[in-house]
C-alpha cells in the first residue's frame, strides 16, 4: 500500500502552530542543562564523567531512536507520534524536576530525550508536505527559527536560572508548557490517516541501535578517555561494522526501515555531505567559545551566556528572510555567501588572545550566526526537494540522525586537537619558560608559571582546533558551488499520494 501524501490546498496552519511550540521546547532543552552541571556535580555529589552523562545518554537515545521515525511517520498518524513524543518528554521533566538522586535524574533525561527525537522528524515531514516546493523555503526558514533560536537561547536562560533559583527550576519551569502543549495536542489536532500496512523489521531496529548508538558513544567518549582507550576504538569498530550490515540489510528490503536509497539522487547526497562537515565545523563555536570566555577569561556562565545571545537573535532574525530567498533564487548562490562568511569568522576565531574584547567576541560570534543562517535550512531543503515525496520520513530520518552522528564526531575531534595541542604547546613554552629563569625560583614562583603556561598552552589549543574547523568549512564552501536547484524526481513506483493529516481549523 502507498504511503506518500499529497500537498493539501492549503497548509495546515493548526497542526503547525502547535508542533512548533512543542518543537520550541524540545529543542531549547537540549542546551538548556549545560550551565547546570556544575551545581548538579555539587548538589548530587557526582564526578565530571558522571555528570557528563546527562549531555552524551540524551545524544544516544536521539541516535538511536530518529533513524525508526520513517517507519513510525509512515505507520501512524501526525496527533499520535505528537502526542506520544510530548508524553515522554512530559513524564521525563516531571521525573527529572523532582530528581534526588543521579540515577532518577539521568532517567527523566533520557526519557525526555525519547519524546525529542520523535518531534523533530514529524514536524519536518508536516512541514514538506504541507508546503509545495516554491513555497517551502519560507516555510522552512520559520522552522529554522525554531530550530536554532531555541538551543542557542538556552545556555543564557539557564544562566539567569542558576543564578536565582536551584538547578531544579530548569525542569520546574518546561513542566507546565509542556502539558499546555500536549493538551492542545490532544484537543485541535485530529486523525486522517489511513491504515497502513507496514510492519517493522525488529531486527533492522537492532542493528540500528547497535550501530548508531555505539558510533555516538564511541566518539563522545573520545574527548574524556582518550583515542587509545578500548572504550572508544572498540565502540567505534562495533558502530562502523553494524552500520554496514544495517546498510546492506536495508538495501535488500522492499520496505526498509531506514531507505538507504535516497542518496542516489545527488542533491540530497550533496546536501547530506555539506550538513555533516559543516555540522563538525558548527560545533567548534558551540564547544570551545563557552570553554575560551569562562575557563581562560573568568567571564560568568550568565554574561557567557549573554554574549552568545546577539547571534542567537540575528539567526532567528535571518531564518525567514533567508528562506524567501531560497524560493526566489535557490540554495546555491545563498549557501557560497552563508559559507564564505562562516570560513571567515571561524578563522578570525583561531587568532583569540586573553586581550580580545567582550565587544569584539559578540560581533565575531553574530557574523559567524548570520553566516550560519544562510546555510543550514537551505542546503537541507533544496536536498529534500529532490526526494520523492513518500520519500520524505525517510530523508529528515536520514538528516537528522546525520545531525548527531555528525556533531558527535566533530565534537571528539575538535576536543582531541585542542587537548593535543595544548600538551604540545605547554611542552614548548616550558622549555622557553625554562631558559629565561635566572637563580632558583620559589615554589610560588614556578606555581605561578605552571598556571600561565597552562593558560596560553589551552589558548593556542582553542586556536588550533578553530583553525580545523576554518579548513572543515572551507570544505563545505567549496561543495557549495556544486548545488543545483532541485526538482522532485518522478516516484520509481509511480505512487499516488493520500493525505495523511490535519489539525481542526487549518482546512
Amino acid at each position: 500500500m502507498d504511503h506518500s501524501v499529497k500537498t493539501p490546498d492549503r497548509p495546515p496552519y493548526g497542526i503547525l502552530a502547535v508542533l512548533m511550540i512543542g518543537a520550541f521546547i524540545t529543542f531549547l532543552n537540549n542546551t538548556l542543562l549545560n550551565i547546570a552541571l556544575p551545581s548538579i556535580m555539587k548538589d548530587l555529589k557526582v564526578e565530571p564523567s558522571t555528570v557528563q552523562w546527562l549531555t552524551t545518554g540524551f545524544m544516544l537515545v536521539n541516535g538511536i531512536l530518529i533513524p525508526s521515525t520513517a517507519f513510525l511517520i509512515q505507520k501512524y498518524s501526525v496527533k499520535r507520534l505528537f502526542l506520544v513524543a510530548m508524553g515522554l518528554f512530559t513524564l521525563g521533566t516531571v521525573l527529572a524536576g523532582f530528581a534526588h538522586a543521579f540515577p532518577l535524574l539521568l532517567a527523566g533525561r533520557m526519557i525526555q530525550a525519547s519524546g525529542s527525537a520523535i518531534m523533530m522528524p514529524v514536524l519536518m515531514n508536516v512541514m514538506l508536505v504541507s508546503f509545495p516546493i516554491e513555497k517551502r523555503g519560507a516555510a522552512m526558514g520559520v522552522f529554522g527559527l525554531i530550530l536554532m533560536f531555541a538551543p542557542a537561547i538556552g545556555p543564557t536562560l539557564s544562566g539567569w536560572i542558576i543564578e536565582h533559583y536551584e538547578w531544579r527550576m530548569l525542569f520546574h519551569f518546561v513542566t507546565p508548557i509542556a502539558i499546555i502543549v500536549f493538551l492542545l495536542g490532544a484537543f485541535l489536532l485530529k486523525d486522517k490517516k489511513e491504515k497502513v500496512d507496514i510492519r517493522l523489521d525488529l531486527f533492522s531496529l537492532l542493528l540500528s541501535s547497535i550501530g548508531f548508538g555505539s558510533l555516538l558513544y564511541g566518539f563522545s567518549s573520545a574527548g574524556r578517555k582518550g583515542w587509545d582507550s578500548p572504550h572508544v576504538y572498540l565502540t567505534i569498530t562495533i558502530g562502523v561494522l553494524t552500520l554496514i550490515w544495517f546498510i546492506l540489510r536495508q538495501l535488500k528490503q522492499e520496505r526498509p526501515m531506514l531507505n538507504f536509497r535516497i542518496f542516489k539522487y545527488p542533491m540530497f547526497a550533496l546536501s547530506s555531505s555539506i550538513t555533516i562537515v559543516l555540522n563538525m565545523a558548527l560545533f567548534s563555536g558551540m564547544l570551545l567559545i563557552p570553554i575560551y570566555v569562562q575557563t581562560l577569561r573568568g567571564i560568568s556562565p550568565l554574561d557567557a551566556g549573554l554574549m552568545m545571545l546577539p547571534g542567537a537573535i540575528v539567526m532567528a532574525l535571518m531564518s525567514p528572510i533567508t528562506g524567501r530567498l531560497f524560493d526566489k533564487f535557490g540554495g546555491r548562490s545563498l549557501s557560497i555567501i552563508g559559507l564564505a562568511i562562516t570560513t571567515i569568522t571561524t578563522y578570525f576565531f583561531s587568532n583569540l588572545t586573553f586581550e580580545t574584547s567582550y565587544t569584539n567576541l559578540v560581533i565575531l560570534n553574530s557574523v559567524r550566526m548570520f553566516g550560519m543562517s544562510m546555510v543550514m535550512m537551505p542546503i537541507s531543503t533544496n536536498g529534500l526537494n529532490q526526494l520523492p515525496t513518500r520519500f520524505y520520513p525517510h530523508g529528515t530520518a536520514m538528516n537528522n540522525t546525520l545531525n548527531q552522528v555528525s556533531g558527535a564526531i566533530g565534537t571528539a575531534i575538535l576536543v582531541t586537537i585542542m587537548s593535543n595541542r595544548t600538551e604540545t604547546h605547554a611542552e614548548e613554552l616550558g622549555k622557553e619558560a625554562m631558559k629565561q629563569l635566572t637563580g632558583k625560583p620559589t615554589a610560588a614562583q614556578i606555581a605561578q608559571m605552571k598556571q600561565e603556561i597552562g593558560m596560553k598552552a589551552m589558548l593556542e589549543g582553542i586556536n588550533d582546533a578553530f583553525l580545523v574547523a576554518a579548513f572543515l568549512a572551507a570544505i563545505s564552501f567549496f561543495l557549495a558551488f556544486f548545488i543545483k536547484r532541485a526538482k522532485q524526481a518522478p516516484d520509481p513506483e509511480g505512487n499516488q499520494p493520500v493525505e495523511t493529516a490535519s489539525a481542526e481549523g487549518s482546512n
